[in-house]
């Protein structure tokens, strides 16, 4: 795959710093009592779901999880009406009844994050079967982590996808923790990607910290797919920079381990890279920095100010089945 051109290293980068600060922001509105719940943030992730979702078209899908933020905002979701869903409000791009853990919106592809460990995965590629049966030439990315990678749902799910040769990539955010356990103790191999193999699919190990890296694998296995070749597992290495959730004191970490990592950091990177002679420069970076940072705090100020979801509609936008 060609390297990107300049708008195109520039739009990677304006992704990545606007899934940055948002989740910053996000997670200051959590302490300040503006968003209930919790959060799970993909802090130091940005470059996974940036170079995938940059590889896939519009009329693409995407399945994602707890930790979805930054899948969503790459996708294209609005962040006013994203903001608005995080603070509950009836703006939001589920009413105000998903939350941050169910950001959803079809109209982009974006059929729903999962709070359930691996639950999206097999949806995904339901998905698939069904763009298959349309004949729509649409691909599905599904996102998951190190330890989803061990439930038997995102198993099954992989065999039935490679079987049927599935328009779906499987994405694997292997960022070293399941909640709190490492992955040397969940999992007999370093490698997850290795796992492919006994499904009869391409797996694909990359630095989840290069966006470039990121971008040239998701573009093969994106290609791959839609020519009907089946699916590819993708296994991006990364690093969780902040708690399972907020509040996580992260004690399980070794110190020596968050500096390396810390030191690897996938934005710092890309605009030291962006920075260089012959580059757009810091100075076009900046710009951009200022441009996010206006775009989210009208997000914040749009979704403080939208109404809460009327009590007398509880009923509706929810179904149930017998």
């Amino acid at each position: 795959m060609s390297a990107p051109d300049r708008e195109g290293m520039l739009a990677l980068y304006r992704t990545m710093q606007t899934i940055r600060r948002f989740e910053e922001v996000a997670c200051q509105l959590l302490v300040d009592g503006k968003i209930p719940a919790t959060l799970h943030a993909s802090i130091g992730q940005e470059a996974v779901a940036t170079g995938v979702c940059h590889a896939l078209a519009p009329r693409d899908m995407i399945l994602t999880n707890h930790r979805g933020h930054g899948h969503c905002i790459a996708k294209g979701t609005n962040l006013d009406a994203m903001m608005a869903e995080l603070m509950g409000k009836a703006a939001g791009t589920n009413r105000g009844r998903g939350g941050s853990m169910h950001i959803a919106d079809p109209d982009l592809g974006i059929l729903g994050a999962n709070g359930i460990v691996g639950g999206g995965v097999p949806i995904a590629v339901g998905a698939a079967y069904a763009a298959r049966v349309r004949e729509s030439g649409q691909v599905v990315a599904c996102f998951f982590g190190d330890g989803a990678a061990n439930e038997g749902g995102v198993h099954e799910a992989m065999n039935i996808a490679s079987l049927w040769t599935l328009p779906v990539v499987f994405v694997c955010e292997h960022n070293g923790y399941a909640e709190m356990t490492p992955q040397r103790v969940h999992s007999s191999v370093a490698d997850l990607a290795r796992r492919a193999a006994a499904y009869d699919m391409p797996g694909v190990t990359v630095d989840g910290n290069d966006v470039l890296a990121v971008l040239a694998a998701a573009e093969e296995a994106v290609v791959r797919a839609r020519r009907g070749e089946g699916p590819t597992l993708l296994e991006c290495k990364t690093f969780r920079v902040r708690g399972h959730f907020e509040g996580d004191p992260q004690r399980y970490k070794p110190q020596d381990e968050q500096a390396e990592w810390k030191g690897r950091d996938p934005l710092t990177r890309w605009r030291a890279y962006l920075s260089e002679p012959g580059r757009p420069g810091a100075e076009v970076l900046t710009a951009i920095d200022r441009e996010i940072e206006d775009l989210i705090r009208l997000a914040v100020a749009f979704a403080d100010a939208a109404p809460l979801p009327d009590p007398s509609e509880v009923t509706t936008h929810v179904y149930a089945q017998a």
